[in-house]
């Protein structure tokens, strides 16, 4: 396992079996099994829970699909986060271990063609990111009743709202192969109904229609020749009728933060 073959830093580790018993489980290593599938941000919260105790300062979010290379590419994402000490989160630049290539939905921003370029982001690709403990706490930690699909955003927009940021380390590469995300079967149902989750719950009243509008209009477009488009209308439907939780949003001081950080919370 690549996270166990880390250099120069203590590590804990906690395998969360999702619906499933962990098996070649290595030596020292913790496992969890939740008798049901919660969902990808549950069991997050789940592993995150059981590594509380300790007093660690980060917690590695890291699929089991993916691999870390080098065996100081922790110890690398640790030292960006001290040189970024604003940083609530730090995330690599994830790469398909065969082609090289970095899909544009893992770089977290709006301009995605350069995925070598660090810097200041406002959301974050969930699948690999290493989040400052005491702010995840702070924030309650992922939205596990998402299942899956946007809950990065959920996160992300409540660590901005700490006064907090993200930063992208490209020149650091972490392996995961290119999947498509719509090989999971609710995958567009989910989408549409967590976007909406999302503006419910974390969107001044203003920002809410125009968030909804933006994203239904940009999926009518590239779903309009697709016979997913119902699929997707029902998941927004879904959403609207409610699901989504608390509602605490953002303030408009976290509003222009992240407007001027490149991605203003309506697109």
């Amino acid at each position: 396992m690549s996270v166990l073959a880390q250099q120069d830093v203590d590590l804990r580790v906690v395998i969360v079996g999702n619906g499933v018993e962990p098996d070649d489980v290595p030596e020292g290593v913790r496992s969890v099994a939740l008798v049901a599938n919660t969902g990808i941000p549950e069991g997050h919260n789940v592993g995150a829970d059981a590594l509380a105790a300790g007093g660690a300062e980060f917690v590695l979010f890291f699929d089991n699909d993916a691999v870390l290379p080098d065996p100081h590419t922790l110890t690398r994402l640790i030292a960006a986060s001290d040189r970024h000490p604003d940083a609530a989160y730090v995330q690599p630049r994830i790469a398909d271990p065969a082609t090289g290539e970095t899909l544009g939905r893992w770089v977290p921003r709006l301009r995605s063609r350069d995925a070598r370029r660090s810097g200041v982001v406002t959301v974050m690709a969930e699948g690999v990111v290493l989040v400052r403990r005491a702010d995840f706490d702070a924030v309650g930690g992922w939205p596990g009743h998402f299942f899956l699909f946007h809950e990065g955003v959920d996160l992300s927009w409540r660590l901005w709202n700490l006064g907090r940021t993200g930063w992208y380390a490209a020149d650091i590469e972490v392996h995961h192969p290119a999947t498509n995300p719509a090989r999971h079967a609710p995958y567009y149902r989910l989408v549409a109904r967590n976007r909406v989750w999302l503006a419910l719950r974390r969107l001044p009243v203003p920002l809410i229609p125009l968030y909804l509008t933006t994203w239904t209009t940009l999926t009518l477009w590239r779903l309009r020749t697709s016979g997913n488009l119902t699929v997707c209308l029902k998941g927004f439907a879904e959403g609207l009728r409610g699901g989504h939780g608390e509602r605490r949003p953002m303030s408009w001081r976290t509003v222009w933060r992240l407007t001027r950080a490149g991605r203003p919370p309506v697109v």
